[in-house]
């Protein structure tokens, strides 16, 4: 009989154990819950990689919403990668030449870089690549980044997302555009108007509130009310950056215009104002990745010795916002990332 009762026992562990479960002695305890069972990490679970990469881009991320998205997307990457960031921008290229320079002297192991400025970024990037530091580029500097020595692009193709604006003022019947430009001599912002004028069956006008900007956007605002007040031809806007879309959209309203109003890049405001029909669109090229993919790269790169892009940009836009999609991508720009 005890050999009996043995082999039963035996054989109720055995169920339980397939079962998932394990005999306890005392009262039976409730299941844990998901959130119990899997706590959401605060931060990345990761080892330190020992690797830093700077980031220089051609404006202050603590001043400019859209680059403040790109350095997010980079400190995300590199907290998920165990990777040390140093970031910094400036529009005076010279400040930010000295910013890749800096970089370059501290030894990192990576540099991530706009080249809004190709001409005034090539010597200080000449002393990262003399120093056998991998360089990818963002954003702008498209058509010249191999020349300069960069191992990768990402960004999109200005001239392209230009001609996609141009056709879409087209299919809203707009006669006349003006393109309002923040920077002077930003060759990614010369492309986008051009690639407009490639496109556009209308009239292409251009309004320089480089002295304002994003900086003064009280001054660009009167600057484009002015504008709009002396050519009432004018139907149709083109900002080149999201915060000079809602200068763009008051103006407007200043004026006492009905002119329809678009803009290149994205935040929560220019969203809301598509979401409510006050804007016709927004043309996005996912800020958030090219901050992001560059320290993935970087760090297969240095790991790994992978590449990306096959010689050719990796791509991250253009996708164009409309009303139809301006709600979903809202809630992302809400919490950074768009």
């Amino acid at each position: 009989m005890t050999r009996v009762r043995n082999i039963l026992l035996l054989v109720v562990v055995l169920s339980l154990a397939l079962a998932g479960c394990t005999p306890k002695a005392g009262p039976q305890q409730p299941a844990p819950t998901q959130a119990q069972a899997q706590p959401e990490p605060t931060q990345p679970q990761v080892a330190q990689s020992k690797l830093t990469f700077g980031l220089a881009v051609h404006s202050n991320p603590a001043e400019d919403a859209f680059w403040a998205v790109v350095e997010k997307g980079a400190k995300d990457a590199a907290a998920t990668y165990g990777v040390t960031l140093k970031s910094g921008g400036n529009p005076d290229p010279a400040a930010q030449a000295q910013l890749v320079e800096d970089y370059v002297a501290a030894k990192v192991d990576g540099i991530i870089v706009s080249l809004s400025h190709p001409d005034a970024m090539k010597d200080a990037l000449k002393k990262a690549t003399d120093a056998g530091i991998p360089i990818i580029t963002i954003n702008s500097g498209v058509g010249v980044y191999k020349e300069l020595g960069a191992i990768a692009h990402v960004g999109q193709t200005e001239l392209i997302a230009g001609e996609g604006a141009g056709e879409k003022f087209n299919e809203a019947g707009a006669k006349k555009v003006l393109i309002v430009f923040h920077e002077e001599g930003n060759v990614g912002l010369e492309e986008r108007a051009q690639g407009v004028g490639n496109t556009f069956k209308g009239t292409v006008d251009r309004l320089n509130a480089a002295s304002t900007g994003v900086r003064d956007l009280a001054g660009s605002l009167a600057a484009i009310q002015n504008k709009l007040i002396a050519t009432p031809d004018i139907d149709a806007i083109l900002t080149l950056n999201a915060t000079m879309a809602m200068a763009a959209k008051d103006a407007v309203k200043a004026a006492g215009g009905k002119q329809m109003v678009a803009t290149f890049d994205v935040g929560p405001d220019a969203l809301a104002a598509i979401e409510k029909g006050e804007m016709l669109f927004a043309i996005d090229q996912q800020q958030y990745l090219q901050g992001y993919l560059p320290i993935i790269a970087l760090y297969l790169y240095k790991t790994n010795l992978n590449t990306i892009g096959g010689g050719l940009p990796v791509l991250t836009g253009p996708g164009f916002i409309t009303k139809d999609n301006a709600s979903a991508v809202k809630a992302l720009a809400e919490k950074g990332t768009r």
